[in-house]
C-alpha cells in the first residue's frame, strides 16, 4: 500500500467523520483511529480492490463500536428520547429559529440512515459500495436512503403553523372521470 494513496482519501474521510460525529475533535480522532488501523491491518486489504471503500468500512466499524461502547457506559442512566422533550429544549420561537440548519437536522437522523445518506450523497458512492461499507444488503441501503431523505426533508421544512379555524386537510379531490 502506497502512503500517498491513503493521504489522497483523508479529506473525504474527514468530511464523513465530521458529519458522523458532529464534532470536529471527535471527527479528527476517528480519522486518526481509522488511519492507524489501516496502517496496522494493511495486509488485510486486497490489492486491486477499492481502497476508499475499505477505509470507509474501517471508519464505519470504528464509529459503530464507539457508539456501542458509549451506549453501554450510559445504559445504567436514564435514557431520554430527544424528540419527546424537544419542546422543552428549544429556545422561544422566532422567525429565524423556525428553520433548523442542515448539521442539526443530520444529527437528528438515526445513525444507519445518516451514514447511508452521507455515503451516497456526499461521498458519491454506489449502492453496492455503501452496502459493502455498512454490511447491509443493497435493498436495505436503498430503503434507508429513502427514509433518510424523507426525514431530512421533513426536518428542514417543518409544517407552517395554521391560523386558527383552518384545517390541516387538503380540499377533497374531484371525482375521477372516464375518458374515451
Amino acid at each position: 500500500m502506497n502512503p500517498n494513496d491513503l493521504v489522497a482519501h483523508i479529506p473525504s474521510l474527514r468530511r464523513y467523520a465530521r458529519v458522523l460525529t458532529g464534532d470536529a475533535w471527535a471527527a479528527d480522532d476517528l480519522v486518526q483511529d481509522t488511519l492507524e488501523r489501516a496502517c496496522r491491518k494493511w495486509r488485510l486489504w486486497i490489492v486491486g480492490t477499492d481502497l476508499r471503500a475499505w477505509l470507509f468500512t474501517l471508519m464505519h466499524n470504528l464509529h459503530v463500536s464507539d457508539v456501542r461502547r458509549a451506549y453501554r457506559r450510559t445504559s445504567a442512566g436514564t435514557a431520554v428520547d430527544l424528540d419527546a422533550v424537544a419542546g422543552e429544549l428549544q429556545a422561544p420561537v422566532s422567525e429565524h429559529a423556525l428553520a433548523m440548519d442542515l448539521q442539526r437536522c443530520l444529527l437528528r437522523l438515526p445513525h444507519d440512515q445518516r451514514s447511508v445518506l452521507l455515503l451516497v450523497c456526499l461521498e458519491d458512492m454506489s449502492y453496492a459500495q455503501v452496502a459493502r461499507v455498512t454490511g447491509a444488503p443493497v435493498g436495505t441501503v436503498m430503503s434507508r436512503l429513502s427514509r433518510a431523505r424523507s426525514r431530512l426533508q421533513a426536518l428542514m421544512n417543518p409544517p407552517e403553523s395554521q391560523p386558527a379555524g383552518t384545517s390541516n386537510e387538503h380540499p377533497p379531490a374531484p371525482p375521477l372521470r372516464r375518458l374515451k
